[in-house]
């Protein structure tokens, strides 16, 4: 189950923020104060929003290695981006 949960992220990042945002609390605790930083998270970087909330409730520290987690969901998600370009851009 964890495996089919884990390809369901990747896949939809941000249909599981949303599913997150509006069916559970497990958003409301990592962004209580700063709603903002969620918009933009669902919007530009969907899947690092998730790994920070999942880092948050593992109480793992935002240093040292834990950063690691973080840097390879930002790059993920700029690859979806730059993906999608190269495909439109072959196609052109």
């Amino acid at each position: 189950m964890p495996c089919c949960l884990l390809i369901l992220v990747l896949l939809s990042p941000r249909l599981v923020l949303a599913l997150l945002f509006f069916l559970s609390t497990y958003l409301s605790a990592p962004y209580r104060h700063n709603l903002l930083l969620l918009v933009l998270g669902f919007v530009f970087l969907p899947l690092t929003t998730l790994v920070y909330a999942w880092m948050f409730h593992q109480g793992m520290p935002v240093e040292g290695t834990n950063i690691l987690w973080l840097l390879i969901a930002a790059v993920v998600d700029l690859g979806m981006v730059g993906g999608g370009y190269r495909h439109h851009r072959s196609n052109s």
